[in-house]
């Protein structure tokens, strides 16, 4: 849910999305959904002259299982409250914790 979070965050951003054939597409982001699907608007392709039949592309809905990288411009992105939130999401919980450790010198006889 983390990266979930952090895109929501950068709706209304341009962002460049590179799919898993190659072809790299940039656009305002839109929106996203919980499987990282992503709606993007006033879309471009980078490579024109790789893929003329994307010139016409203006808006386009990508699955997220597609995507290989999507760039997004290092100012818009608070390092420290990524950080932060990576860190608590990856915390054990005190009770989980306790609870797996299974106790020690326990032996099935």
């Amino acid at each position: 849910m983390l990266f979930y979070s952090f895109f929501k965050t950068l709706v209304g951003k341009e962002i460049a999305v590179e799919l898993k054939n190659d072809v790299v597409l940039t656009g305002t982001l839109h929106s996203v959904d919980q499987y990282l699907n992503v709606k993007l608007t006033n879309v471009q392709v980078v490579d024109k002259q790789k893929y003329p039949q994307l010139l016409a592309l203006r808006n386009c809905f990508i699955r997220g299982s597609v995507v290989r990288y999507i760039q997004i411009p290092a100012g818009d992105v608070d390092t420290e409250l990524l950080q932060d939130a990576a860190r608590k999401e990856n915390a054990p919980s005190s009770s989980l914790a306790k609870s797996s450790s299974g106790g020690e010198g326990t032996k099935k006889k």
